[in-house]
Order: C-alpha cells, then structure tokens, then sequence
C-alpha cells in the first residue's frame, strides 16, 4: 500500500516540487485541504482532500478542517505498538508517514500598517500548529517538515536512504517544529499583549509576568566581542525588520561589534528625524562626534572633525539618503561601517572604490525595540528603552541667567546626545557640535573635566550636558573657568542649591529637566 502525507501550507514555496517527488519518486498518496489541494491539483498531480479522507466537510468558514480522529490518529499512531495498531484498524486510520505544514501569516500580517484586531485574530492558526506539535510529538514513527528550506533535504534523505528517513533527521525535524510552533505562540501573545497596553487595559505590573525571547539564526558570526567568544546574530520572529531587513550594499559580513555599533549608531541618530541633515561618528558605542548642518556634508564634516582622531575605524550614521558630496567626505579616512536611509547612484560609485567599506542601507532608522532585555546569573532584566521625547517647555530655567532662543536648542542637542554617552557622562557642545565628550567614568568630575580638555579653548561660550545630577558645585565651577556658558542637567541632588548658587556666581544658565539619562 502507497505511503500517506499530509500537505498543509500558507507558504506555497516548493509545493508542488514535493509533492511531484513523493508521488512519482517514493510511491505516496497525499492528502491535502483548502488551497493547497487546489496547487497540486492545478500541477496536474493527484491529490485527496481533506474533507473527502476523513468524510466530513470543512465547517466553519474552514476553521474546523484537518481537527478529526482520521487525521489526528494517523499522526499520533504508533504502529509498532500493538494497542494503536488494533484502535487505528477499527477506525479505519491509516499511519501518515509524513507532515508538512506551515502556518497562517500572522506576523506578515500584523506588520502590515492599520490591522485591525479582529483582521489579526483570524490569522491565528489552530489546526497547523496542532498537527505540527502531534508530528513532533511522534517523531519515532513520522516526520515533520515545518519549512520549505526542509523539503530538498527530506527528500535527500530519501534518496540516500532507499525511500527511509534517518531517526536524528526525524529528531531533528520534531525540534525545530517546536521551536516553529514556539516562536508562533509568542509573536500572538505578544501581539495580544501589546494591545491590551493600546487599549489601556488594566494590569499590575508595567511589563508582563511573562516575558519571553526567541529568535532565528539570521547569520553565524566569526566570533562576539573578542574571538574566544562564540556568537550568533538571531532575527526575532519570521519577517525580517530592523538590522535583519537592512541592505548591506557593499563591505564584508557583519560582526558581532559592528552590530552593537551600529544599534548604539541608530539610537543617536533617531533622535534627529530628517528635517534637519544630521550626522553621528560612534567608537565602542560611544559617540565621538555628531552634529547637524545645512547640509548632509558639513553635518558628517562637523561630527567628523570633532574628534578625527577617535573617528578612524568608527561607525557613522546619517538621517539622510548619502550623496556624492557627503560619499566624497566618507572615503578620505578608514571607517567601519555607515549606515543611511539610502544612497544615490553617483554616491554609491564614490563608496563603492572602498570595497571593505560597509555600507548598509535601513530606511527606517527611527524605529527600534520597545524594551531592553539584559542577562544576569539566573534570569534576565527587561527595561523600556529610554525613549522619552526631551521638551525644553517642561525643563526648569533654574538660575538668574535666562537662555535665549538659540541657546535653548543648543541645550536641547546637547540633552538628546548625553543620554547616549556611557554613564557617568558630560557633553560639551556648540553650534549644533559635540566638542567634547567625557565617558563612562566613576566620578563626575573626571567625566567633566576629559570632556572640558578634550573640548579646549572651543569650551568657551559652549554648552555642558551632564546624565545625571551635580552632587557638588565643583563640576559647574570648574565648566565656568573653562568658558561654559551654560548647563543642562537632571537636578535632583540634595545639594542643588549649591550648584545653583555657583551658577549664579559665575553668570551661568542653568537648566534642570527632572529627566535622569543613565546609560550602563
């Protein structure tokens, strides 16, 4: 008697290669529903349907199909047992040998703009991860494709094997269909779960009890942060986005730090949305230099020029599509990586004369991950990304020295950039130019007084921004001898007055947002 499979797919990918190599290769009979009997039969291949197996028709507006104990039976069988086999010959169920069964397009779905719940809801599958887990389930005696990059090597395997599969192949077939079906499960409940926060329902934490990660292997990667590290780059979820949907136009493969450059890179340059050409030069996730300018050019120039020395070998990122002039710019010193929203032709024919330059092309460089996970012994913590929109109208002017117009978006661009320095942090800038950076440094003091020297005699009539509060006045002091004109930063400390008090002294502006950037 021929060999049974089912064939239930979303994702017609490679259908009809299958099906034509099981019937005419190995001697199978295919059961099939829906559209999928209907593209194996349009191949001229034949084909039974569901409905007409088991005897009863699809109900339901097709939700209740392949859910029947002729089909589920000959999954979950177990002919080798003598029990099964006496159940399954009194209820005419014969033993499939082969599922292949992919999913409704749920995240394909939800990442289209405007769906609504109920629109969402009906793509949740229920039959396909049912027959997928009873397949897993008896890997022993079935195996389960859930992929239609498995078909080739099923069929493979066949052929090497005359007409029989290996037990490590079923095994490993059975994991990654849980790992499938896993990875289904937590895109809906996240899904689900990012609605409930839309429709303000009611909870008792801000973040869920359970929150849960999973990704697919995207690419290999030489190695992590140092090469005694192994690593991996995973792609969460099916349908590529962020860095995994980005176009790597030129340079070679990606590295585990020229990832984390590149987020840290994206996260700075969200901050200044296209309006106004803008330009970030990073080092070991810490910005070296940015700026903006009237032209995408002058903004790479400025960042550029304010720190040449750490920029070699840096990242760069761009609000804007690269042109030639800005391409010209990029090739005069060894860079990493650059990262824009896209690249004309004549830009790409200047970029493309530095082969090991990597260039990726990502359009949407404002959207990135709601929430942070970090990993610590026996768990993990999982924060909201510190992604609140800084206005100046909230912050307190605390001293007698008032900021005028342009000062205060000189202040605000200095804000939006020391969120992104390593705590503690100070940043010194003017006419839209980082000039000095202090980074990650234990005390305060020395994060200001790095960035101060770095900045040098342009401190004068700069700006100095500080993540976090002044738990003493020497840090304000010591910006007004260097030529500081005036200051942004959280407030908070016990001693405010104190630095209040200096400021006021030495003829500062002082503005106090309520707002803590730490950065760890």
């Amino acid at each position: 008697m021929p060999r049974l499979a089912l064939l239930s797919v979303s994702d017609k990918t490679g259908l009809v290669e299958l099906a034509k190599a099981l019937v005419e290769s190995f001697d199978f009979e295919i059961v099939s529903s829906g559209g999928t009997a209907k593209a194996i039969a349009a191949a001229g291949l034949p084909v039974t349907k569901v409905s007409d197996y088991t005897g009863s028709p699809e109900i339901l507006g097709g939700r209740v199909k392949t859910l029947h104990p002729r089909i589920h039976g000959g999954i979950l069988g177990r002919p080798a047992l003598p029990s099964d086999a006496e159940d399954m010959a009194a209820n005419n169920i014969r033993a499939f040998d082969l599922v292949a069964v992919n999913l409704y397009p749920f995240e394909q779905t939800i990442a289209k703009p405007d769906v609504t719940l109920p629109e969402a809801i009906e793509q949740i599958d229920i039959g396909g991860p049912t027959l997928i887990r009873a397949a897993a389930k008896n890997h022993a005696f079935i195996t389960v494709l859930c992929h239609p990059e498995q078909y080739p090597l099923y069929l493979q395997e066949m052929t090497d094997h005359a007409g029989e599969v290996t037990p490590g192949f079923q095994q490993d077939c059975a994991r990654q269909a849980f790992w499938h079906t896993a990875t289904y499960d937590q895109a809906i409940a996240n899904y689900l779960s990012a609605a409930d926060a839309e429709a303000e329902i009611d909870t008792t934490t801000e973040l869920p009890q359970r929150w849960t990660l999973s990704g697919l292997q995207r690419q290999q990667l030489r190695y992590g942060e140092n090469p005694h590290q192994p690593a991996t780059w995973y792609q969460t979820g099916n349908v590529p986005s962020g860095w995994a949907a980005a176009d790597l136009v030129q340079g070679k493969p990606l590295s585990y730090n020229n990832l984390v450059d590149l987020e840290a890179a994206r996260r700075i340059i969200a901050e200044f949305p296209p309006q106004v050409p803008a330009a970030a030069v990073l080092k070991h996730t810490n910005p070296c230099g940015a700026a903006q300018g009237e032209s995408l050019a002058e903004a790479y120039q400025k960042a550029f020029d304010a720190d040449s020395v750490s920029a070699f070998g840096g990242i760069v990122a761009l609000n804007r599509p690269i042109d030639r002039a800005t391409a010209i710019a990029l090739t005069q010193t060894f860079l990493e990586c650059i990262v824009a929203p896209g690249c004309d032709d004549e830009a790409q024919e200047v970029l493309a004369k530095k082969g090991n330059l990597r260039v990726l092309l990502l359009e949407d460089l404002l959207s990135g991950p709601a929430q942070a996970p970090r990993a610590i012994a026996g768990g993990f913590l999982v924060q909201e990304t510190d992604n609140i929109e800084d206005d100046p109208s909230g912050w307190e002017i605390v001293t007698e020295q008032k900021p005028d117009a342009d000062t205060l978006e000189e202040l605000l661009f200095a804000w939006r950039l020391v969120k992104h320095v390593k705590s503690n942090a100070i940043l010194v800038t003017n006419n839209r130019t980082t000039l000095g950076v202090g980074a990650g440094q234990m005390n305060r003091v020395g994060a200001a007084k790095i960035a101060l020297e770095q900045a040098g005699e342009q401190a004068q009539g700069a700006i100095l921004a500080s993540d976090g509060f002044f738990p003493f006045d020497d840090s304000v002091r010591n910006a007004a001898a260097a030529g500081i004109r005036a200051i942004v930063q959280p407030g908070g400390s016990k001693r405010d007055a104190d630095s209040i008090q200096a400021a006021n002294e030495l003829g500062l502006v002082m503005a106090m947002t309520g707002i803590r950037h730490f950065l760890h």
